[in-house]
Parts: C-alpha cells; structure tokens; sequence
C-alpha cells in the first residue's frame, strides 16, 4: 500500500448535523485553508463543499492528495461521502473519505488542553485527527454495499418488532388465559404457541369458562381445521386445554373481551410482520448473490452460518480486503479488550471494548452461538472458556469464541478458502511438527536460527487455530 505524503495532502474534516455540516481544511501544519465554514447538508451544499475543495486546490499547488473524515452518525452522513467519494473533479487529487469512530474523535479532542466555544470546532479535530495519522480505518466504499446494508438491518429491525409484539401478546394472554401462558415448552399443546391454531382458540373462546364448557367434539373439530391435521393427538390436546382454563384465574367477561381484542390484534400484527420477514429476506437473498457471491458462499460454508448471518456480516464488513487484519476486523466489530484477550483473560476484572459496529457484533455474536451448536470443536473451546470461572461464565465464553470465529472469518475470507475441517487439522498438525523440530535444535544446539523459526511457527500458530483450539 503507497504510502502518504502527509505534506502534500489537504486534510478536511466534516462535522455532521441533520440540516448543516460544518467543514475545516487544513495542511500538515496546521494552518486553516477552510475555517469551519457551515453548507447545507443537502445537494446544494454538497455541490458548495465540492467546489470550496476545488478552489484551495488550484490556489495550492503542493496539494496532491485530500483525506477527507467525517463522522459516523447514522444515515446523515451517507449522502456526502457518496458525493465526495465519487466526485469526478476531486479524482485526480486520489481523494479518499473516511467515515470515522465518534468515540476514537472524542477520545483525541480531549487531548487538546483548551478549544475555542465553536460549534463547528469538531471539524477541526477530525481534519487534525487525520494529519496525525489517527485513522486506521480504510476509506468509504460507496454505495456498493449501501442496498444489502439497509435491507439487513430492516431485516432486523422487523425481527425485533416480531420479537417485542409476541412479548407484549404473552403479557395479554397471562391475562385472559393464565394457566396457557405459563405452559413450558415441552409441554404445550401447540408447538408454535403463536401459530394459527393457539390463535383461534384464544380469539374464539372470550373467557376460560367457555373453553370448559365447549364440547370435546367441537374442540377437536377447531383444531384439526386450524392445524391441519397437523397435530397427531388433538384428544389429547383438547385435554391440556381444559386443564389449563380449570386451573386459570377468572375475569369477567367485561374485561375479557377488550383483552381478546388485544391478542387479536397482537396476532394479526405479529402475521404481517412474518410476512414482511420473508419478502425482505428474498430480496437480501437476490442482493447479495448479485454482490459478492463468492464471500457469501464462503460465510456459508461454515457450519452453523445460513443466509441471514451471512447476508448480515457481508453487509457490515463490506470486502474484507478493507481490513489489514483479524485484528482490525475485531475492533471494527468491538469485540476487543483494553488489556491482552488470551486464556487467562477474566470477563469480570476485563470489559469488552463495544466501540464498534454494533450490527455486526450483533451478527458475530448470533452467529458465533449457532457455530458452537453445530461445530464441536467451537463447542469444545465454549466449554473449556466456561469451566475457567464462575463469574459471567456465558458472556465470558461466548465472546471469547467469538473473537476465535472472527480470526476463522478473515482467515477464509483473505485467502477465498471453503471452511474445510480436515484442512485446518492438518495445518494443526504440520505446525504442532515443526514445533517438536524447532525445540530440538533449541534445546540442543541452541541455535539462534532455529530460534527464528520456533518464532515464526508460533506466530503461524496462532494464525491458524481458529478452528481447532
């Protein structure tokens, strides 16, 4: 990668507001080219800011490269580094944007012992963060990824209202039907406890008397319809049901209706939010395969990981080529520590970092749980990551393995490699090889050569186990 020249570069920096951004530019001295200068954050203001650039430029030879930062706060700062980054007259100039960490700006604002009350002073301290050579990031890849990001995290956004809508129904249902409501898993009646069949019964049947007194007949006749005869005992289940309303609180039927009312409606919501569910995941399915179907088919390869972890990550991360490393992909994630993460690390003494994309932590995270569920050797490192304290054993051992599932993740990634078992067993055992030949000649002739290459087998080591611990 080409080095900059931090003396032939203009360094700008854009402070993002809903209406206005504020812009500064500065040279590697630190001396102002643009003064928090306020333009719209609209089409006009970017077209304002494009020119603004262009007019140092020409007025200043010695610039031949422009940084641009800005912060990342949601979607206001979307549209600008599109135009900026695809600007035809900043081109020449290998102009590079970069969408910058809040905290990591903040963090380095504070360094500064006294800054004027400006509201645009923020603009000068990105455009210095950059001059420092602050930013370890790789510059904004454009809308490429834009389409699957925004479909992903809808995706989400309708799962977490599926999610809240069933907890708020169940809330409803202890109500008018208590006794159902606190049925275990194993032992309901339905297994889905939101389907259409444990719908009907609670939007038919008003108070819990009425389900007693309703015929075993016309119970059984309700829930073949309803099911399908998907159900194989509806005797049997018309036997639970009763029990249940016997042994449930009573409400007047004054309350009982408002309340069936409400379930009604819970379930009617909770079925167009499904149906919305499906139709966006076709699309991400459609998105991503005409994006980047090797990296999807990579993601996945690995056990555990279906489409909708895949489409997520590749969506957050982008290319994987913008990161230098599994490290770099690991604090871009906010899956790091403040001290050194290794098997003595302790979750309750240690937090986890969190700065990062929250998105794709969340992806990681989901499915770093599915990966320990369906590869034993990730169940293997959980456990033995679990057995080491008694204190927030779970948290401790799923980010732990998660930090492990992003070292397989850019491992795959960087090399265009199928998750393959065998394979990484047998780089295991390579390794474990040319340890057993480096400690001989250690131990032995203790030659600084052979020094070197115990090193750099150690350091391959740990490069590679990310699939066997």
């Amino acid at each position: 990668m080409k080095k900059t020249d931090y003396l032939s570069t203009l360094f700008v920096g854009i402070d993002i507001g809903s209406r206005t951004n504020v812009v500064s530019a500065i040279d590697f001295n630190q001396e102002f080219l643009i003064r928090m200068k306020p333009v719209p954050n609209a089409k006009e203001g970017a077209e304002n800011l494009e020119s603004l650039l262009v007019d140092v430029l020409s007025a200043h030879h010695e610039f031949n490269h422009v940084i641009i930062g800005l912060e990342s706060t949601g979607f206001y700062g979307v549209h600008i580094a599109n135009y900026l980054s695809a600007s035809d007259l900043l081109a020449p100039f290998g102009t590079e944007v970069y969408c910058l960490n809040p905290k990591e700006v903040a963090k380095y604002k504070e360094s500064f012992n006294a800054l004027d009350k400006n509201d645009g002073i923020d603009s000068f301290v990105i455009a210095d963060f950059a001059r420092v050579g602050r930013i370890s990031i790789k510059p904004w890849r454009g809308a490429q990824y834009l389409a699957l990001q925004r479909l992903t995290r809808h995706r989400l956004h309708i799962a977490e209202c599926i999610a809240r809508e069933k907890t708020y129904v169940l809330n409803n249902i202890f109500l008018k039907f208590s006794e159902f409501a606190m049925l275990k898993k194993e032992d309901h009646p339905f297994s889905n406890k939101y389907g259409a069949t444990a719908e009907a019964i609670l939007e038919q049947y008003v108070t819990n008397d009425d389900i007693i007194e309703a015929s075993i007949e016309e119970l059984v006749e309700l829930i073949e319809s309803k099911s399908h005869g998907r159900i194989t005992d509806p005797e049997e289940t018309v036997k639970i049901l009763k029990a249940a309303a016997n042994g449930s609180y009573r409400l007047d039927r004054v309350v009982a209706e408002p309340i069936t009312l409400s379930i009604s409606s819970s379930f009617n919501c909770i079925r167009a939010f499904e149906k919305e569910l499906k139709a966006i995941e076709k699309a991400i399915e459609h998105t991503v395969q005409g994006l980047n179907p090797v990296e999807y088919k990579i993601l996945k390869s690995i056990p555990g990981i279906g489409h909708v972890y895949a489409a997520g990550i590749l969506a957050e991360i982008g290319t994987i080529k913008a990161f230098t490393g599994n490290g770099a992909l690991a604090k871009y994630c906010g899956i790091v520590w403040k001290e050194n993460q290794s098997g003595n690390f302790r979750a309750e003494d240690t937090k986890m970092s969190k700065a990062g994309n929250r998105y794709l932590r969340y992806y990681v995270i989901e499915a770093t749980g599915s990966i320990i569920n369906n590869c034993p050797e990730y169940k293997d490192f959980y456990d033995k990551k679990f057995a080491e304290t008694t204190t927030h054993q779970h948290k401790r051992a799923l980010a732990l393995t998660s930090r492990k599932f992003l070292r397989m993740l850019f491992g795959l990634l960087d090399k265009s490699q199928l998750y393959s078992l065998e394979r990484s067993r047998k780089s295991i055992e390579n390794i474990e090889l040319m340890f057993s030949i480096s400690m001989v000649y250690i131990g032995l002739l203790k030659l600084p050569f052979y020094l070197k290459i115990f090193s750099k087998c150690l350091l391959t080591y740990y490069q590679i186990a990310f699939v066997v611990d």
